[in-house]
């Protein structure tokens, strides 16, 4: 059995009360803990303290409601607790990487993004230079067989929301390598989408593979990163949603690349 297994429990009662109040006190209740120790057991399982989990399961309601409902922006905002609607659009830019209302615009160039990715010839983000500091590399593989596009970064939190500090897209399972990262603290987050994937279900992406580093990777100067072996595997009640907007940094690899193709 899981270490920490009534978290799921907990997981369960936030989505399924997710437009009432949820303060710690509640949920700690429910788990029947106190709520220091709550919070220390939630955060070792999950990642995150329980209140920022239950702001991110609001924003990927957010998410689903701007794509799903013809609801206005303010309404959607109320609907998630948000009484403002200046604060709802800061925050759901800042950890989504787009406004509500681009977001809401944005299958149609999502889909156009993806397929400009399947036409893509040369996936090189960038030339591996031979020094060894500040680079993180590893390998990706798969619980399950997949084809299509791998999306990893290196993320300032144990979530993926806003940009990632650096970030790249695979064409395969297989080798990946940042190079020129600064000394600093990042968690890996991966996902992926399958060809044939439709653009909803990508800028909604509750079922893609994904991977986490529930343990920080530490870069320091004049030392070397361990080589990271990340697996991806199907959604678990406890990984956090994925909040960045996909197309967003498909937008960006495709930038890059095409600016080395120029040079």
């Amino acid at each position: 059995m899981d270490r920490y297994s009534e978290i799921d429990e907990v997981i369960a009662y936030i989505h399924q009360h997710i437009d009432e109040p949820l303060p710690l006190s509640r949920l700690a209740k429910y788990a029947s803990y106190s709520p220091y120790h709550f919070t220390r057991i939630f955060k070792e399982r999950v990642g995150l303290p329980p209140l920022y989990y239950v702001s991110a399961i609001r924003l990927q309601k957010a998410k689903d409601l701007l794509l799903r409902t013809n609801l206005s922006i303010r309404d959607i905002g109320l609907e998630i607790g948000q009484q403002s609607l200046g604060t709802f659009t800061t925050r759901f830019t800042e950890r989504v990487g787009v406004t509500p209302s681009h977001f809401r615009n944005s299958p149609m160039q999502a889909e156009l993004l993806f397929q400009s990715l399947r036409q893509l010839n040369d996936w090189r983000d960038s030339y591996y230079p031979i020094l060894q500091q500040g680079r993180v590399e590893g390998t990706v593989h798969a619980t399950v067989p997949f084809e299509g596009v791998i999306l990893i970064g290196l993320f300032p939190k144990p979530i993926p929301e806003g940009l990632p500090l650096y970030g790249t897209l695979l064409s395969s399972l297989g080798q990946f390598c940042f190079t020129g990262v600064k000394p600093g603290t990042y968690y890996l987050m991966a996902t992926s989408i399958p060809w044939g994937m439709q653009a909803i279900d990508f800028l909604l992406p509750h079922t893609t593979l994904r991977a986490r580093s529930k343990e920080p990777i530490v870069v320091e100067p004049h030392s070397l990163v361990p080589h990271q072996h990340v697996m991806l595997h199907l959604p678990s009640p406890d990984d956090p949603p994925i909040l960045i907007s996909l197309p967003v940094l498909m937008n960006n690899f495709l930038k890059r690349v095409v600016q080395k193709n120029a040079l």
